[in-house]
């Protein structure tokens, strides 16, 4: 058997003194970066009529609707309030400790959208259709700062393509106790090869959504319909590698940390995932009778003489 891969990978890309930068946030960093070049070429064919400095408020506003959403949602639904919301209200705030969710960053950017678009006077899913394309590629990129850290690792597998924790040996050992027949194969590594289900992630939310999306969108589709392929394909890739990834710990029961509902397989990705794709399936069907927004280039935009001199 081939010697599985060890994620030994040092999680900060750069030290200066006391600063240290951290891949996870280069990570996000070059997410926003690219979705914001992609999206300005696709301003300039049209897809969105508004000016460059428009399209560059919406994507500050997206950003602070990503990381709030995703904190607060996080923080509200993976632990009870109680037991920091008195105790250790900063707790919310450090987000280098760990803890984003894609949900809530969803719906902090579909506010953050449609108050935009009432500004702007654009049709928020014309806005949500727009930005749509664009996500995956931070969705990918946040998966792969997830793998370099080590952490949300998958399942115990025997796949060739298998890689080892260092950080998970705690779980390894809770698994060991109800599967001794991977007794073995602890003793031989001193670990135990689990699903690099990070990487599953970034091939199916990442690659294949970006490159799904980013293709169909090159042509004006009706509303709804781009926006709808996102919510769908996300909730069924979601739902599907959470069967290779390791819960929440902090949810269980009867000895089943991170299984909700009485089973040994449901998770709260799952759950969470589930109105995703009801929502994708609702938009492609309005999607059938809905208009196709036209495309219109807004050039740049002119100050009033007052203001010029």
């Amino acid at each position: 058997m081939i010697q599985p891969f060890v994620d030994h990978i040092d999680p900060v890309a750069l030290r200066l003194g006391p600063l240290q930068v951290h891949w996870y946030g280069l990570m996000y960093l070059l997410g926003f970066a690219a979705a914001w070049f992609l999206g300005e070429r696709r301003r300039r064919r049209g897809f969105l009529p508004v000016s460059a400095n428009a399209y560059s408020d919406l994507l500050f506003f997206l950003m602070m609707g990503v990381i709030a959403g995703g904190r607060i949602w996080y923080m509200a639904t993976y632990y009870r309030p109680a037991d920091w919301l008195w105790t250790d209200p900063l707790a919310l705030f450090r987000i280098w400790d760990g803890g984003m969710s894609f949900h809530g960053g969803l719906l902090g950017v579909l506010l953050a959208g449609w108050w935009w678009s009432r500004r702007h006077k654009v049709h928020p899913m014309d806005t949500v259709d727009f930005v749509a394309p664009l996500v995956p590629i931070g969705l990918g990129l946040g998966r792969l700062g997830n793998f370099i850290n080590g952490e949300l690792w998958g399942k115990p597998t025997h796949l060739p393509w298998a890689v080892m924790f260092p950080d998970a040996r705690n779980e390894d050992l809770e698994f060991l106790v109800h599967h001794p027949g991977w007794q073995a194969t602890w003793q031989r590594y001193g670990m135990l090869p689990r699903h690099p289900s990070q990487l599953y992630e970034l091939l199916l939310e990442g690659v294949v959504m970006f490159t799904v999306l980013y293709l169909y969108s090159r042509k004006p589709r009706p509303r709804f319909r781009i926006s709808g392929l996102f919510a769908l394909m996300y909730g069924c890739f979601r739902i599907a590698v959470e069967f290779v990834r390791m819960p929440d710990p902090q949810f269980g029961h009867h000895g089943l940390p991170g299984y909700l509902f009485g089973t040994n397989w449901v998770t709260m990705g799952q759950v969470q995932s589930v109105p995703l794709v009801l929502v994708g399936l609702w938009l492609l069907w309005l999607s059938r009778r809905a208009p196709v927004p036209e495309r219109r280039v807004v050039q740049a935009e002119t100050k009033p003489d007052a203001e010029k001199s």
